[in-house]
């Protein structure tokens, strides 16, 4: 039997391929995140990270001929976005510094199930009771892993869960963007929230920043660097292969990010997070699945 030419199909792989670079790169990037905390103030990172971020989207704009402030930069969907924006980042960056990096990683993932929630109950999109039904089953994984009213229960790991509703306030909100916005613009003002939120954590935590000495330094490039890297995979990914095709791969980060959290940060997998993260993982899975059907079903 002939191996299949079909260009949609290579696409797909192409795509998928990307989204697993950009998965495996964001989980070294929460690793650096992490290790870079017991070095410097937390405030202190977001800031840094923000700005060299910033630094090199403004770069890509200009090469790109795209002007850096429009009137569409103020539409009320941008301003929503930096302040969903500012919320995930610094709640999830604190996450990284206070809790174990496989825990951090697991509750992320429950971002598309929150998407996908918010997106029926507000854009009013159409979801039927069985991926309702997947929603609820990935949440209870959410509810599992917290163990809330346990012995177990850390309510630090509630920062996870902020960090992750911010993020998918953030995708919402990137949704009714104005299309006018390119990539650039909308990575540029992303991580100029992200130096805004470092900058408020740290007048309220009253932390003073601190010259890095050559680790911390070093972290911090390989950090904006890795970041950086990392997003620019993940829109090479969406806008390489069909999003039902290549966005499962984005379960793949959870696969890092406890390989790191065990090999370099020596945390374990307890049973409760095993039977959570699988639950989120095949209700993210399910839902893709039905919404790839109900696509086709309506000829899109």
């Amino acid at each position: 039997m002939a191996m299949t030419t079909d260009p949609a199909h290579r696409r797909n792989i192409v795509g998928a391929a990307w989204m697993i670079a950009a998965m495996a790169a964001f989980a070294v990037e929460d690793a650096l995140v992490k290790a870079v905390s017991d070095l410097l103030p937390v405030g202190q990172i977001l800031t840094l990270f923000g700005l060299g971020g910033a630094a090199i989207f403004v770069a890509i704009a200009l090469r790109q001929g795209d002007a850096l402030v429009t009137p569409d930069v103020f539409a009320p969907a941008m301003r929503l976005r930096v302040l969903f924006e500012i919320t995930g980042r610094l709640f999830y960056v604190l996450a990284l510094a206070l809790i174990p990096l496989s825990t951090a990683t697991v509750i992320l993932q429950a971002t598309p199930l929150v998407v996908v929630a918010s997106a029926a109950l507000i854009f009013g999109e159409r979801v039927g009771w069985r991926r309702w039904t997947a929603i609820c089953l990935g949440l209870l994984g959410v509810m599992i892993i917290l163990r809330p009213g346990t012995e177990g229960f850390s309510a630090l790991s509630l920062l996870a869960l902020v960090g992750m509703l911010g993020f998918a306030g953030r995708d919402l909100a990137s949704r009714a963007a104005p299309r006018s916005l390119s990539t650039a613009i909308l990575g540029l003002y992303g991580f100029l929230a992200l130096a805004a939120a470092g900058l408020l954590f740290s007048a309220w935590q009253g932390a003073s920043f601190r010259w890095p000495d050559a680790r911390a330094a070093l972290l911090l490039v390989a950090v904006i660097l890795i970041g950086i890297g990392a997003y620019s995979c993940l829109m090479k990914a969406m806008r390489t292969g069909d999003v039902s095709a290549v966005t499962p791969f984005r379960y793949t980060r959870l696969l890092f990010g406890a390989a790191l959290g065990i090999a370099v940060f020596g945390e374990t997998l307890t049973l409760g997070m095993l039977v959570g993260s699988g639950l989120i993982v095949l209700s993210g899975l399910f839902i893709l699945w039905r919404g790839q059907k109900a696509s086709l079903r309506a000829g899109i």
